[in-house]
Order: structure tokens, then C-alpha cells, then sequence
């Protein structure tokens, strides 16, 4: 179902129902719908004919406001009809975005102005200020093309700058119409998603509630005691999250009302399903594994049992193979790389790339993610090929260490990484924010020998007291690993 026609009828049937809450400002149904129309006809005012990247055909627009009260208005209009919304963070630092903006050339920039909104076009210089409306006199908006381009968003770029991934309606308009009765979305499903919506997670999780009719619940920020206070009194029944973000939440005391939680961007520890269990005793806890430029892969059962590797089944419509070099599918346990066949693969990336990322093969895509595939179907990711570590002949996947470092009492965030070594190859190496003060190198070790085989457990070992971290809650490994190389004082060598 188009996104601007859900909201259309959603405003004419319940104008007065709630639709997006930022703190203290609520956006009805209504509100959405006629400051969508006011967007779409300063979209169209300031840019009447198409001079971007995406060519003559799509009005590209740039959204560079963060999580505004305004944003989904903004975000519908720029999605409708022959427009195309490009996302970027307005957290990065200036000189990424300045070049994010430079690769777009967007027709467009639209940034936080107040309790409003300023679209500026660029090439004229011309802006019009929106503000929330309640006039219907606007034209409804118009319904897009399944093949044309209506969204680019951005890797995460915790290593380089992010790259932008481009896609069309369909591969959207697919995962929704699944994901829907998959996740048990209704009009009373009213959710929560703290996190950046110019990512994909916390966009996709406010773009399958609007379409459902229900609230959805955003933040500035994350902030845990705020957020808390968020679910025990806005009737919220969905939790989308990141791991550091349930970790938060579980800090504080149990609550009754939440009936799901979905979490992507990392694999969660036994310590974290139990924590979960604990703090809300009535959700299902689901995690799902997929990537920006594939969409959903597979996702986890509520009662699955946790697994430092098993990130679930294939997701409907999706099918998940794991490959040799050669093509051909590798037997089950052993490790590959994990392709799929999907409708719900993007365009591509904008411009030439860089050679990393996407691949297609025939009807099959991937991003070079590592993994294997048990006899029932459950597969096991173990990082991406990039990533793997060879040392002293050995093939290590950070990400399998990290993963079993999270799972330690005495670790709440870990990085781990290759460098090089003139005896081994490489080195492993970690960087770890301890749970509390005090950790000792001795204690460390014995953790993870409990858990780790000895050519697996890091050689060096870093305490970072506050691991630095991308708006979308992941580890900022670019930082972390500059501040290893140039023995930064934010860290202090444990071994």
C-alpha cells in the first residue's frame, strides 16, 4: 500500500487519532496529512523541474532535519508522486554531510527550523519556511510508480564515509505488505522507536505503524529515563531497538505492557534475552539479521533460544543460500558467504561505488556477510569476509568474538579487529567498556577462556570507559580504531 495514500485515508476516516509523538508534541492523522500536502506544494514550488543525481524524471529531496516533530510529514511528501527522499543524519559532522550533499546534488534540502521546517533550493537560493497545517485545501498526494526511485539512505560509515544505496517502491512496498501480518502490526499496535529516523531501522519501524494506523513514538534522543517514562504512560505495545538501547531499558523496573520487542543492528547475549525476560515479562523478543542494501534476510522466533551466531529463518518471500567461491552451495554446518534471492533487494548504490558491498550474481545478491546454514534452516552469521582475521593460520570473525565478549558479566560493549603482526599475520585485538570500574586483566582472561578457545581470545586488550558510538547505536570502529593506533588517552591497555 503507497505510504501517501495510507495517510490520506487514515486522516479522512480517524483525522483526530494520534500518528507520530515527539516528546510533548503530537501530530494527529489529520495534522499529518494536510502538513504532507503543504510539503509536497513547497516541494514543488521551490523545484519545478528535476536537476539531480536521479535525473530529470524524480525531484530529489534532502532530508537533513533529524527526528522533528514535522519529520513524517516531510517524509511523506518526499516520497510521493515523482519525489525521492535522500536521509542524512544532521549529527554527522559537517564535512561528511557537506560531501553526502555534494554526491546528491538534491533539488531540495529540507532542515529543522524551530517547531517548523526550511526547504531551501539550493541552485536558486530560494526556501519557504512549513510549519504544521490543518487546511485541507492542498491537493491529496499523489501516489508514486512501483519502479521509480522514492528512497536513499546511507551505510552506516563507522569506517568511511556512507554511501548511498538508492531503491525503489516495490522493494519497500513487498517488505511491508509481508512484514505486516509477520510482526502482528494493527492500528493498536502502537510503537516505539527511539532511535535516528534517518536510519533504517527506526524509519522502517515509523513507516510500517503509519501505514497500519497507529501511534508511533519517536525521541530527540535516547535517553534511558526518558524512554521508560515513554512506555509506562504512552500505551506503547512495540519496542524497536538496538542492543545498547534494550541493555537501558532493562536498568530500570519490569513493565507488563509491551508485548514485542524487534531488534536489529547487533546480535543480543543469553544475558540480554534473560534481561529482556526479566524487565518485560510479556513481550516477544524477536531479532532480526538484513542489511541497507537487502532488506530483511532472516529473523528469529519469539522463543528461539539465544545463540552468540543463530540469527533465525528467512524472512517471507526471502531465500537465503550460502555459497563457495565457485557458486556452488556449501554443505550444512560449514561456513560461506550468504546470498539471497529477494524482492527486496535495492537498486544499487548512487554513482560508481567503490566496489565493496552489494554484489549480484544472477538472481542472487549479496553483501559478502559470512555464515553457515543448519540442517533446519537456521542461519548462523559470522561476519562479513572483509572482516575475517588470519592469524597464525587461523580464520577468526571478530564478530564471533565480539559477540562472545558481550556475553561476559564484566563486558557491557566490545570492538574487536585485526591488525598487523610481523610473526602471525595479524593480531587480534580488542577494545571493551567494562560493566563497572575495576576490572582486572586476570578476571578478563579467565572469562574468556570459559568461552573462547585460546587462538580465538584477543592478544591486546583495551578499557574504554564509554565506547563511542554511531547515532544508530553501533560501536564507531573508525574512532575506536584510531584511538588504538594512536594510543589515545581514552584508553587504557589492560593486556
Amino acid at each position: 500500500m503507497p505510504l501517501s495514500g495510507a495517510i490520506e485515508r487514515h486522516a479522512a476516516r480517524n483525522p483526530q487519532n494520534p500518528a507520530f509523538h515527539l516528546e510533548d508534541r503530537v501530530l494527529s492523522y489529520g495534522a499529518l496529512a494536510a502538513t504532507a500536502r503543504a510539503c509536497h506544494g513547497a516541494f514543488t514550488s521551490l523545484a519545478a523541474q528535476a536537476e539531480s543525481v536521479i535525473g530529470p524524471k524524480t525531484r530529489l529531496i534532502a532530508l537533513v532535519c533529524g527526528n522533528h516533530a514535522l519529520f513524517p510529514a516531510a517524509f511523506v511528501a518526499a516520497t510521493a508522486g515523482d519525489n525521492c527522499a535522500a536521509l542524512i543524519d544532521p549529527h554527522l559532522p559537517d564535512a561528511m554531510r557537506g560531501r553526502m550533499l555534494e554526491t546528491l546534488a538534491p533539488d531540495i534540502v529540507v532542515t529543522a527550523n524551530g517547531d517548523g521546517l526550511l526547504a531551501n533550493a539550493p541552485r536558486t537560493g530560494a526556501s519557504l519556511r512549513i510549519v504544521e497545517s490543518a487546511t485541507t485545501a492542498a491537493p491529496p498526494l499523489p501516489e508514486g510508480r512501483d519502479d521509480d526511485p522514492f528512497l536513499i539512505v546511507f551505510t552506516s560509515g563507522t569506517t568511511a564515509d556512507p554511501k548511498p544505496i538508492i531503491r525503489d517502491r516495490r522493494s519497500w512496498r513487498i517488505s511491508l505488505s509481508a512484514g505486516a501480518p509477520f510482526f502482528g502490526i494493527d492500528a493498536e499496535t502502537h510503537s516505539y522507536a527511539p532511535g535516528p529516523l534517518a536510519h533504517g531501522l527506526a524509519l522502517y519501524a515509523m513507516t510500517e505503524t503509519l501505514l497500519a494506523g497507529a501511534a508511533f513514538h519517536s525521541a530527540t534522543h535516547f535517553e534511558a529515563a526518558s524512554a521508560r517514562e515513554t512506555i509506562r504512560t504512552g500505551g506503547i505495545r512495540r519496542l524497536v531497538l538496538v542492543p545498547t538501547m534494550l541493555r537501558r531499558l532493562c536498568e530500570g523496573p519490569p513493565v507488563a505492557s509491551v508485548e514485542a520487542i524487534t531488534v536489529a543492528g547487533a546480535k543480543l547475549t543469553a544475558g540480554d534475552h534473560a534481561l529482556s525476560r526479566h524487565h518485560f515479562p510479556q513481550a516477544a523478543l524477536r531479532e532480526y539479521y538484513g542489511a541497507s542494501e537487502l532488506g530483511f534476510i532472516t529473523v528469529t522466533r519469539p522463543d528461539a533460544a539465544a545463540s552468540s551466531t543463530a540469527v533465525g529463518h528467512a524472512f517471507p518471500g526471502v531465500a537465503v543460500s550460502v555459497l563457495d567461491e565457485a557458486g556452488n552451495p556449501v554443505p550444512v554446518g560449514e561456513t560461506g558467504t550468504i546470498f539471497v534471492q529477494s524482492p527486496l533487494v535495492a537498486t544499487g548504490y548512487l554513482g560508481a561505488g567503490d566496489g565493496a558491498g552489494l554484489k549480484r550474481f544472477g538472481a542472487r545478491a549479496t553483501v559478502g556477510d559470512l555464515g553457515f546454514l543448519d540442517a533446519d534452516g537456521t542461519l548462523h552469521l559470522l561476519g562479513r569476509s572483509g572482516g575475517m582475521v588470519l592469524s597464525g593460520g587461523n580464520n577468526i570473525y571478530p564478530s564471533e568474538v565480539e559477540a562472545a565478549l558481550l556475553g561476559l558479566a564484566c563486558v557491557r560493549a566490545a570492538h574487536v579487529f585485526g591488525r598487523d603482526h610481523a610473526d602471525l599475520g595479524s593480531e587480534l585485538v580488542a577494545v571493551v567498556e567494562p560493566s563497572a570500574a575495576g576490572l582486572a586483566a586476570d578476571d578478563l582472561r579467565a572469562a574468556m577462556a570459559a568461552v573462547l578457545p585460546r587462538y580465538k581470545q584477543p592478544r591486546r586488550i583495551w578499557l574504554c570507559p564509554a565506547m563511542p558510538v554511531t547515532p544508530s547505536g553501533k560501536v564507531e570502529a573508525k574512532t575506536v580504531r584510531q584511538w588504538v593506533a594512536e594510543d589515545s588517552d581514552a584508553l587504557e591497555r589492560l593486556v
